[in-house]
């Protein structure tokens, strides 16, 4: 499958339901770079009430929570929500199954961070997900959304991952998104733009992650930091 302006939910369930057996474990090198960034973005989170959208097998739910944070994480992937379940820590998140194509199940101004990581490459329509993630931020509030860079569809590049069961190289659907399609969803549900961080493996880092390699000093990673 190559990107498309509309992919097809269905498909993109059932592609991370089957990712949801590997993903923590194929030293994916765009994960390993988003977390310490999106971490930093999200600063000081004790007491907070945070939502992370599209939160997959927890890796910044359960983090959160770790840290004193009040998590409400969300994801449509069953198979994704079930290895968040079982891990360490999970019972101190509220992890409901939720389809973000669909109006968020909660009411406004009732959390003083949210969070997305790596999951606006899956959505078509920004604008949507955008006014639902300030609908439900407290004014003032922050969110934090991290993505693959556009520029790695420049290079071929797309959410993929190989079945371990068949061998089948499984791109669950993608949308080519521009950074501009990003700020200007951002900016016209209701956010200001507080930063924009964009991150390109080194060398050193390649080493550890071997497919990072052929993106050395390519921009990999686009965070957002949005006040509400």
């Amino acid at each position: 499958m190559t990107p498309t302006d509309r992919p097809d939910p269905a498909a993109i369930r059932s592609g991370y339901d089957r990712w949801s057996e590997v993903y923590d474990h194929d030293m994916n090198p765009l994960v390993a770079l988003e977390e310490p960034v999106v971490r930093e973005a999200l600063g000081e989170v004790r007491g907070l009430a945070v939502l992370d959208l599209g939160c997959g097998t927890g890796r910044h739910a359960l983090w959160l929570a770790a840290v004193g944070a009040q998590v409400t994480a969300v994801d449509f992937s069953e198979g994704m929500l079930s290895e968040a379940r079982r891990k360490p820590g999970a019972a101190a998140v509220r992890f409901l199954a939720h389809d973000l194509h669909q109006p968020l199940p909660f009411e406004a101004a009732v959390f003083d961070r949210v969070v997305s990581g790596l999951v606006l490459e899956h959505l078509s329509d920004l604008g949507f997900v955008f006014g639902e993630a300030h609908r439900v931020l407290k004014p003032g509030g922050r969110a934090v959304a991290s993505a693959m860079h556009p520029a790695m569809f420049l290079r071929g590049a797309f959410a993929r991952f190989t079945d371990p069961a068949t061998g089948e190289k499984v791109a669950p659907g993608s949308v080519p998104h521009t950074l501009g399609d990003f700020v200007m969803a951002a900016v016209r549900a209701g956010f200001s733009l507080e930063a924009i961080v964009e991150r390109a493996p080194d060398a050193d880092f390649a080493a550890r992650y071997p497919r990072a390699e052929r993106y050395v000093d390519w921009p990999m990673l686009v965070v957002l930091g949005l006040r509400a």
